[in-house]
């Protein structure tokens, strides 16, 4: 198994960080958190030209006909940038749940969103969504607006669905692949977030000082920071792994110990590197807020990490009976 990515995938990811960069970088999430969406809706209409959201989507129905691998590699530098927008559920979890023609349509860049009860009960900015769909006892339901939340996550604007008319129902394998797929992209992304916030901690703890000296000096504030390198090492290949594993017998556990690693890992740096950057980090001003928020949002949807342990534990206990 090859758990780095390919020369491809890795001009892939610098286009996606050119094209943020190019649009921004972290102003198009500061701005979404703050009611602007107009940046972040460019941004999606260029990532729709790139063919990153058609990454899942076969090319004969006007996709990319991309791999679990180049899905881990797109969300992760996705939760690196802080990208809004519910590009988990147009790119991940939708594809694999809708008909060709509507799969077209999110190849072409048409922006859905989805809630799935039990695993993910609210739907990601349903107020930019032109499509809204609800998960709900294995079939698929075109879905409204009832209610509209606060997530811990400024960048993120959930929202509870209830269903409009009978829905379709679902083949329970191709759900159970979908839910898989949105868990593993969950993962890439809270693996490339806590990366951001890692880098935001290192630098800062070069400038600020303490007792006339860089804080980074100090030998306690040293060990902080290598255990989230660690957490973040590890967790990286459980992602990899996953997504090399997805036709394999354990994929299910692949998955859940990819989620569980990364948002443990993510969790992590968030805590990290709000003791280093101090009262600034609070601060709606200062961009580390993003990621802050975004670690145990993600972390706490499509799958929870109890919730994944559940699952490992049910498969383990299974193949021993």
């Amino acid at each position: 198994m090859r758990f780095l990515p390919t020369e491809e995938q890795i001009a892939f990811a610098e286009a996606i960080d050119d094209i943020v960069e190019g649009a921004g970088g972290a102003d198009v999430a500061r701005a979404w958190a703050d009611g602007d969406t107009a940046p972040g809706l460019a941004l999606w209409e260029q990532f729709a030209e790139l063919g990153l959201l058609g990454l899942r989507i076969p090319e004969d129905e006007g996709g990319f006909g991309g791999s679990l691998s180049d899905l881990v590699v797109v969300f992760e530098r996705l939760g690196y940038h802080g990208v809004p927008g519910p590009y988990l559920e147009s790119v991940a979890l939708l594809p694999g749940l809708v008909d060709a023609d509507t799969r077209g349509e999110l190849a072409a860049g048409a922006i859905a969103t989805a809630s799935v009860d039990g695993v993910a009960p609210a739907a990601l900015d349903a107020g930019v969504a032109a499509q809204c769909y609800l998960v709900r006892d294995g079939a698929l339901h075109q879905g409204s607006v009832t209610e509209e939340l606060e997530s811990v996550a400024p960048t993120r604007r959930p929202a509870r669905l209830s269903p409009e008319g009978d829905g379709t129902p679902l083949d329970p394998a191709a759900l159970a692949t979908a839910l898989n797929e949105a868990s593993l992209a969950a993962a890439a992304m809270l693996v490339g977030a806590g990366e951001r916030m890692l880098e935001e901690a290192v630098s800062y703890a070069k400038v600020r000082e303490q007792f006339g000296r860089p804080i980074g000096e100090f030998q306690a504030l040293k060990h902080q920071l290598a255990d989230v390198r660690v957490a973040l090492s590890f967790a990286r290949p459980l992602v990899w792994n996953a997504a090399l594993r997805a036709s394999e017998a354990d994929a299910d556990r692949a998955v859940s110990a990819a989620k569980i690693s990364a948002s443990e890992a993510a969790v992590l740096a968030a805590r990290v590197s709000l003791q280093v950057h101090g009262a600034i980090g609070y601060t709606a001003e200062h961009t580390l807020r993003i990621w802050l928020g975004l670690a145990p949002a993600l972390s706490g949807v499509w799958g929870t990490p109890a919730a994944h342990r559940a699952r490992i534990a049910a498969d383990l206990l299974s193949k021993e009976q």
